[in-house]
């Protein structure tokens, strides 16, 4: 099957690209967040290739006055990967890894948008998540991330929202690989389905500074997929700060699994660093599709269908398993070379089963 794809010279295999590999999950998908110097308003955007499916997706949301709106798009792709449009949704490449633009045409819901993203530094490459349930590979895949400052404009509804890359930062991520996608398996591994599954993540950007710190951890406690760079932003000349030791520590939210403060200790023979949170708002990540039962990515939805949602972020019922994943919209400091820098990110949650180090027990029990 040939595509306007196989014009470019991207072949990984003699197949068509079409064609990738043999798993049904196989995956490629672009990730996009930013948000007002104040977090009052914040959007995110997830757009998904699904190449043994042949389905392509993508979803917009925006936070503001109190509510999450929301905005999904699903089509079969015939094979053509390169055609970036579902829909009103279509993310365009300027320039790879460096200008990105996200659109969102007139529909007949209420949300349109036309902004660019101008990365602040070169991508950062996370360690390779490859996790196994029994003899299953659960996930295999790599995700490349950098910080950047958005521009252009955001319409909801009747309200017009400037985005002035001055003061809107934000954080978009690429990965691809196999994750579970479109319907759950039919036969689950015989050892059983995920039980457990501590994600943290937290990009932020400062003037000077845009950070990256993640964590996955096992129910011990210990960390299998964890890395914390500093990147210099506003110079041509910064470097990277890579740090080997990372040390998270916690406060909750009452009878939750949700942060309140968040203080990461990043340790290298030249000189520590601090990054701090006080969570804010909370962004459910099932607005873009993870973990929604109906519009999760990769699910057929038929030749194309759209579909637009609010939330009231005052009556979300934050134990209901739909939001257990969340982006909390987070002021931030970052103590670094005797300063002390403020800025804003996300404090990224997903916690199920226990984890010794947080006394988390069960499924999705609370803290007390």
């Amino acid at each position: 099957m040939l595509t306007p794809g196989d014009d470019y010279p991207l072949h990984q295999t003699p197949e068509p690209i079409a064609f990738s590999g043999t798993d049904r999950n196989f995956y490629d998908r672009y990730f996009f967040n930013g948000m007002s110097p104040d977090g009052s308003v914040f959007f995110a955007v997830a757009f998904g290739i699904y190449p043994q499916l042949d389905i392509m997706d993508g979803a917009f949301s925006v936070v503001v006055d109190g509510k999450q709106h929301i905005l999904r798009a699903s089509k079969h792709m015939n094979g053509d990967r390169l055609n970036l449009t579902v829909g009103p949704i279509t993310i365009e490449i300027l320039e790879p890894l460096k200008k990105l633009r996200i659109k969102i045409a007139s529909n007949d819901g209420n949300l349109a948008a036309h902004l660019t993203l101008e990365t602040r530094h070169p991508p950062v490459e996370e360690p390779r998540f490859t996790r196994r349930i029994g003899t299953r590979a659960f996930m295999d895949y790599t995700r490349l991330t950098q910080n950047g400052a958005w521009s252009g404009t955001i319409q909801v509804g009747g309200k017009k929202i400037d985005v002035n890359a001055d003061e809107y930062f934000g954080t978009r991520d690429r990965s691809w690989g196999v994750r579970p996608v479109g319907k759950s398996d039919s036969q689950p591994p015989a050892t059983g389905a995920l039980s457990q599954f501590f994600w943290l993540w937290t990009p932020s950007n400062f003037k000077e500074h845009a950070v990256f710190c993640h964590t996955n951890d096992d129910a011990h406690g210990r960390p299998w997929n964890r890395r914390a760079v500093v990147e210099g932003a506003g110079s041509s000349n910064a470097t990277a700060i890579e740090y080997e030791d990372v040390t998270p520590r916690y406060t909750w939210k009452p009878s939750s699994r949700r942060i309140d403060t968040l203080s990461v200790t990043m340790r290298r023979h030249e000189g520590d660093a601090e990054l701090r949170f006080k969570t804010g708002t909370h962004f459910y990540m099932q607005g873009i599709g993870y973990t929604h039962p109906e519009w999760g990515h990769g699910m057929d939805r038929g030749s194309l269908d759209v579909a637009h949602e609010t939330l009231d972020l005052a009556t979300v019922n934050d134990r209901d398993p739909r939001f257990i994943h969340i982006q909390a919209i987070s002021p931030a400091e970052l103590e670094i070379g005797g300063r002390t820098h403020k800025g804003i990110g996300v404090v990224e949650q997903m916690f199920i089963g226990p984890h010794e180090t947080t006394g988390m027990t069960g499924p999705l029990d609370p803290l007390p």
